[in-house]
């Protein structure tokens, strides 16, 4: 154990006043986790002044830029058929392109890296408000280069990269010029557990010898897509948590074969696409793997830090959409002698609505504010609770707004019905809701029963 804990890569935060109220593990307890003391930072949820401007900027660019930008783009790729739905058609990578120059110009660049030299150097609480911008607008994120999965891939390449697959992967991926994928669920196992992955990876010589099958591999789809970060089993006789390995495969190395598309209720989402690959035979060099063997499950962890409220982040932006549409809609519409807003329970679907996206929109500043000020791995209570809370809300939020709509809310003529699918497909993406209500259930359960030892060891007992 104190081997692991020296190769632990999320170094813990410097001393403040908060940690100093961390018990002797390390752990935060929870009266600091949970406090509702008006001095702890943690509850100082504040955009930073020096952000508010970028914050504006963000606003105008997306309505000025890539608004007008989005509609021509999805216009000149529809109707698209067959095979030629996997490339992009004529003109539509020079609007992307255009777009993402002007963001560069603009200085609306990389986001997504807290405290970082290569991107704007924001805290995780600064970019939730930024990235509740950026889930308004299907192609924000896109434009300013904060894209999943490629946000996620960036930090790890950054973190852990040694200074040539920097050089190779992650230079390209911040100029935007490349995309990348994260190749980790598989077809045969439950994936939610990192330790069932099978896939294995055998060193021969100088080369990692891949074999196994993966689905739903986001991103995989894109010609632009050039790199998969793949997880793989390179040591089944190591402790559990040390038999895993992330190991750079180039999407064009022999061996790599792209089966199809995984369909999300019934849309293949091409050219970006999910995903079916067969790694038969996949060799690559030794000097592919990152941080080194049997680390994969710790780079895991560093991958979903920030990344793992990022989906959250613009959940936010996507029920403040919807419900948007949804009062439109009961307002400009009459049946039975009402606004559809006035009939039946619609009025208490829409105070819900507001009702739950400030509750949820609380919680993911809170979770953002404890990762700048506890670091994220002590943080993690209050990522799991956001993530097993705020998909779950916004689909309702969206499915209330389809309601009103009619069948016009299930139709390709709204949004709506492309956002509840991103916004269901969450709850399993970004790690099934009951893996995140394990964790903050055995936290409390476990904090009650230590709570149960101590009275138990101290308490004097009366006849």
């Amino acid at each position: 154990m104190a081997a692991l804990r020296e190769r632990r890569i999320i170094r813990p935060p410097a001393r403040t006043q908060e940690t100093d109220r961390m018990n002797a593990t390390g752990a935060p307890t929870t009266l600091s986790m949970f406090s509702t003391d008006p001095s702890d930072p943690l509850n100082d949820l504040r955009m930073s002044e020096r952000v508010r401007p970028l914050y504006e900027h963000v606003k105008r660019f997306i309505a000025e830029t890539v608004e007008p930008m989005a509609e021509k783009y999805e216009a000149l790729g529809a109707n698209r058929t067959g095979e030629d739905r996997w490339t992009y058609a004529p003109g539509q990578l020079d609007l992307l392109e255009g777009a993402k120059a002007q963001a560069k110009k603009e200085g609306l660049w990389n986001f997504f890296l807290p405290d970082s030299h290569t991107g704007q150097g924001l805290s995780n609480l600064d970019y939730a408000y930024i990235a509740s911008e950026l889930g308004k607008s299907p192609m924000a994120s896109e434009c300013m280069n904060c894209s999943a999965p490629d946000t996620g891939n960036m930090e790890v390449l950054e973190r852990v990269g040694t200074p040539e697959q920097k050089v190779k992967w992650l230079k390209p991926l911040l100029a935007g010029e490349i995309r990348s994928a994260y190749a980790m669920t598989e077809v045969h196992h439950a994936s939610s557990d990192a330790r069932n992955i099978a896939t294995s990876a055998r060193l021969e010589g100088h080369e990692w010898v891949i074999n196994g099958e993966k689905h739903y591999i986001s991103g995989a789809g894109s010609p632009r897509c050039k790199i998969l970060i793949t997880m793989v089993r390179s040591n089944p006789d190591a402790p559990s948590h040390q038999q895993q390995s992330m190991i750079l495969v180039p999407k064009d190395t022999p061996g790599v074969k792209i089966m199809g598309a995984m369909h999300v209720f019934g849309e293949d989402h091409a050219p970006h696409g999910h995903m079916h690959i067969v790694f038969d035979n996949v060799r690559v060099p030794k000097e592919n793997i990152l941080l080194g063997e049997g680390r994969g499950f710790e780079i895991s962890q560093l991958r979903l830090g920030p990344g793992r409220i990022h989906h959250c982040m613009r959940s936010i932006g996507q029920a403040e959409k919807a419900l948007t549409l949804m009062v439109q809609r009961g307002v400009a519409r009459e049946a039975f002698g009402k606004k559809l807003a006035w009939l039946g329970g619609n009025v208490e679907h829409i105070s819900r609505a507001r009702i739950d996206i400030e509750a949820m929109r609380l919680m993911v500043l809170k979770a953002a504010k404890a990762m700048d000020v506890l670091g994220n791995r002590e943080a993690r209570i209050w990522v799991h609770m956001v993530k097993a809370m705020v998909p779950e809300r916004v689909c309702q939020i969206i499915d209330q707004a389809i309601q009103m709509h009619g069948a016009l809310g299930v139709s390709q003529k709204t949004p709506l019905a492309r956002m509840y699918a991103m916004q269901r497909t969450l709850r399993l993406a970004d790690g099934p809701d009951e893996v995140h209500h394990l964790v903050v259930g055995r936290q409390e359960i476990g904090h009650h029963e230590s709570l149960s030892e101590e009275m138990n060891a101290t308490m004097v007992w009366r006849s």
